[in-house]
């Protein structure tokens, strides 16, 4: 069969020729007028039926969510909107659909409602542009490190070991949960358990991705993590992506370059691809803004928001030199900001990045040289003895979307660090391998998959850019 994406047919110039499509019906009008959407594209094809050559009954069960094969000319259009239509020669309804209890009708409805539905969501024009876009954002994450030479490494999901140390971590355990076996302590004896040890679902592939850098030279990895947080905000999943590149021989310096290409890379591979789906999405961004408050509104609308960070070179400022820019800003000396900034050692907030980026420099922004007391035990310390190599790039309306740092190389410097905070270093034997034999200068950084799409689609709440977002209370899918 000569089946054709509605993408490709949309794109043609208005001249006869006979073609198969196939997709889901978003309106039917005056019982000729046919909306089909096959997901290739943001934009239905307008398909036009002949009473006389189609059968009444099958017109009958032709609504809103059905399936449709058709077979017809593509030729110009009659209406405005689109340069070409399909005059129907054949329709197969290959999946009647039930107009009484099908959900998503062809009008308004709020995300709350969509989450609920989330496995038909994707069959709405917001829904369908998200995901093209997630799509093509994954794709050029993996182009551009590939085009860098860059080795793909699949590191483990279930893991003995808490990357962050946070301790939010969901347990993998096959012992009885009502009557597992205990220790000499009355505790569970993780001994006796699948692996011998208690494990956990993943926070990170970092530390995995480390070991492989310091042979391979430059790994990535892009692969699901957890974190048990118990969070019900619009910022937090319990499951989400991290896309988490190592590099051996890599200082900080070489680490803020890379990640700074790479953004802008993947950023400007969207642009180029999902323009329509961006339109859209722009389109619907600027109205959800006119609604807001005029001081809660976004200065820049969605497309300029991708330009701003496409279209200009990212500004470097330390730590120290952010604290008293903000310490100095009108909005802290009015007690404007939430969580005023008084002190230097104090962790940002959104509102402190923000200030940054959309009213002091006007560019994206990479801080670095954090204090090490709000940092991972694996950054490597400054000479100062307060501060760790550590670099966050801050973007328009969300603050924070990168997160990285030069690991620390020293092994007497990283063994003092683990033991100060508490850290039990007979679980990071083989981390610590990694600094007695060939250690060598490293840096890497994360990206949260999820956070990179909200900002690319400007959707206000994270669990609107992963097809099924797991939460607090809710797997339902």
């Amino acid at each position: 069969m000569n089946i054709k994406k509605i993408k490709s047919l949309l794109e043609l110039n208005p001249e006869s020729q006979t073609c198969i499509i196939q997709g889901w019906v978003r309106t039917f009008r005056a019982n000729r007028f046919i909306a089909l959407n096959d997901g290739s594209t943001i934009e239905n094809l307008q398909c036009v039926v002949d009473f006389e050559k189609i059968e009444e009954t099958i017109l009958k069960q032709i609504t809103t969510g059905a399936a449709l094969r058709l077979k017809g000319n593509i030729v110009e259009s009659q209406g405005s909107g689109q340069k070409v239509e399909l005059q129907v020669e054949e329709l197969i309804l290959v999946g009647a659909c039930d107009p009484e209890t099908y959900p998503i009708q062809p009008k308004k409805h709020s995300l709350e409602f969509l989450r609920e539905k989330a496995h038909l969501r994707v069959r709405t024009a917001t829904f369908s542009a998200i995901m093209r876009v997630r799509s093509a954002l994954s794709f050029a994450v993996h182009q551009f490190f590939q085009n860098e030479g860059f080795v793909y490494v699949n590191t483990p999901i279930i893991t003995g070991s808490d990357a962050e140390g946070a301790g939010e971590m969901f347990r993998v355990s096959t012992l009885d949960p009502k009557n597992p076996k205990l220790n000499e302590n009355g505790d569970p004896d993780f001994k006796e358990d699948f692996f011998g040890k208690e494990t956990n679902l993943t926070v990170s592939g970092q530390l995995e991705a480390e070991s492989y850098a310091l042979g391979l030279g430059e790994v990535y990895t892009f692969g699901p993590t957890f974190r048990a947080e118990n969070s019900n905000t619009t910022r937090h999943l319990a499951e989400f992506w991290m896309i988490e590149p190592e590099m051996a021989f890599y200082d900080l310096n070489d680490n803020m370059d890379l990640a700074e290409k790479f953004i802008t890379s993947v950023l400007k591979h969207v642009l180029e691809t999902c323009e329509k789906d961006l339109e859209f999405l722009d389109e619907r961004f600027n109205k959800e803004e006119s609604s807001k408050p005029q001081q809660l509104r976004s200065e820049l609308g969605l497309l300029e928001k991708i330009k701003f960070v496409v279209d200009n070179n990212f500004k470097r400022i330390s730590y120290t030199e952010a604290i008293e820019i903000l310490r100095n800003s009108k909005p802290n000396k009015k007690k404007k900001f939430q969580y005023p900034i008084n002190e230097w050692g104090v962790d940002l907030q959104s509102e402190h990045e923000r200030f940054l980026v959309e009213k002091h420099f006007k560019c994206p922004v990479i801080l670095f040289d954090y204090p090490a007391k709000i940092k991972a035990f694996y950054m490597r310390q400054n000479d100062d003895g307060k501060t760790v190599r550590a670099m966050d790039i801050l973007f328009p309306g969300i603050g924070e979307i990168v997160g990285g740092s030069q690991r620390e190389e020293r092994l007497d410097v990283l063994e003092k660090r683990i033991q100060e905070m508490n850290i039990d270093a007979e679980e990071l034997w083989w981390y610590l391998d990694l600094r007695r034999f060939g250690s060598v200068p490293h840096s890497g950084f994360g990206l949260g998959f999820e956070r990179l799409v909200q900002f690319t689609t400007g959707m206000g709440n994270i669990r609107d850019v992963i097809p099924f977002p797991r939460t607090p209370q809710n797997a339902a899918f």
